[in-house]
């Protein structure tokens, strides 16, 4: 059994996450199966949820800042008529409300969401993984002592209607929103507004950033690929990933993890982050400061472990 956490293993895994775990419990899967110990995650699912969950193995995991800053689809299914106090169906029912047959016809139900596009300020559900002064939102809802918390900004860039269901008085939606949006919130804050009450009966992630579900592998190809010792072979391209900027450079001229001269540098605005890569694999991640590049994740020349 390899030491956990002594693999020379450094890539972005995308899983596709089944109902009825937890991110963490994604992680944890992923670290018994390859016997790496640093595997993080950039941006996590709730348990209900399914979808797209991008993984970072070994010293990928420093590009999480890269990689969970972005926006985030979803495919979603709104069910009208009650509230939760979780906002999803998980949780208890605590207010009902009756529900219009107009919400259903698909150039109402239109109008509507087209009122969410733009930026605004959301209120996040109670439960929660916001900290607030040390205090986890979801640990002190479920003790009982929910905390008032503050609406921050957010925006929703695409909300379009895939269909309506008037049976099960549901719709479904595809959402492309900022990071720190909550699809439940939006689910909550639409039945409010409609007069009515509704909560999230289901949600997919179906991209982040620019990774895609279409590239991503179910946790039990991960434990065939593992016991085969190919997991390498299920991981993303980083540089597609990140969609930065690329420079190649010489292994030597960052082999040491410092500056990089002008000369390195190509036409970019000041503070702005790029891929730097020796012989066209990702080798680290340098900001432009005046005439020199900074290095913010330095890999090794091969893009491996450093």
């Amino acid at each position: 059994m390899t030491r956990r956490g002594a693999t020379k293993l450094a890539g972005i895994l995308p899983i596709d996450k089944p109902a009825g775990i937890t991110s963490h419990d994604v992680v944890a899967a992923v670290r018994r199966a390859t016997g790496e110990g640093r595997v993080g995650h950039a941006g996590t699912l709730d348990p209900s949820a399914t979808g797209l969950l991008v993984l970072l193995i070994g010293p990928y995991t420093r590009l999480a800042p890269y990689l969970s800053g972005v926006s985030k689809r979803y495919e979603a299914r709104i069910a009208f008529g009650s509230e939760t106090d979780t906002d999803d169906a998980d949780g208890t029912v605590t207010r009902s409300a009756p529900v219009s047959d107009l919400l259903f016809e698909p150039e109402s139900a239109r109008e509507r969401l087209a009122t969410l596009i733009g930026a605004s300020e959301q209120t996040p559900p109670a439960y929660s993984a916001i900290k607030v002064a040390g205090r986890v939102a979801h640990r002190e809802a479920r003790s009982g002592r929910p905390m008032e918390l503050v609406a921050r900004a957010i925006e929703v860039h695409e909300a379009e209607l895939l269909s309506v269901d008037i049976a099960s008085r549901t719709w479904e939606v595809a959402f492309l929103v900022s990071k720190g949006t909550y699809i439940r919130a939006l689910a909550r804050d639409i039945g409010r507004v409609s007069g009515s009450a509704a909560h999230l009966a289901a949600l997919r992630r179906t991209q982040s950033g620019r990774v895609r579900l279409e590239g991503a592998h179910t946790l039990e190809e991960v434990r065939e690929a593992a016991a085969g010792g190919n997991v390498a072979q299920l991981f993303a391209d980083p540089l597609a990933a990140l969609g930065l900027p690329r420079m190649e450079a010489d292994a030597h001229a960052i082999g040491a993890g410092g500056h990089c001269a002008s000369t390195l540098s190509i036409d970019l605005a000041e503070g702005s982050a790029l891929a730097v890569t020796v012989n066209d694999r990702l080798a680290g991640v340098y900001r432009v400061r005046g005439r020199t590049l900074v290095p913010e994740v330095v890999l090794d020349a091969t893009g491996g472990a450093a």
